[in-house]
């Protein structure tokens, strides 16, 4: 299992199942910081061949729901890593 320390001062994450897949509430603490690190991995995903592997939704007030596909939550959440909105990954 995939665990992760949120970067707390600058975003809050929820995680729930959603059917196979899991879905994220992204809150966006430090706007300045965080907004381009979202659009960036959002990029990154819309950027692939697989259409269906990570649904980003802007709520508005710097909230997003995210879903991910089963098979890419690695990839989503070193995504997160990558772009310094969490602290460590690790497996357990």
């Amino acid at each position: 299992m995939l665990k992760y320390e949120i970067h707390e001062e600058v975003v809050q994450i929820e995680e729930k199942p959603n059917g196979n897949d899991t879905e994220f509430h992204i809150h966006i603490l430090e706007p300045e910081l965080c907004l381009p690190k979202i659009r960036e991995i959002q990029t990154h995903f819309d950027e692939n061949r697989v259409h269906t592997d990570v649904l980003f939704y802007a709520l508005g007030d710097r909230h997003y729901q995210v879903i991910v596909r089963a098979d890419y939550y690695e990839e989503f959440v070193l995504q997160l890593m990558r772009h310094r909105l969490l602290r460590s990954v690790k497996w357990e």
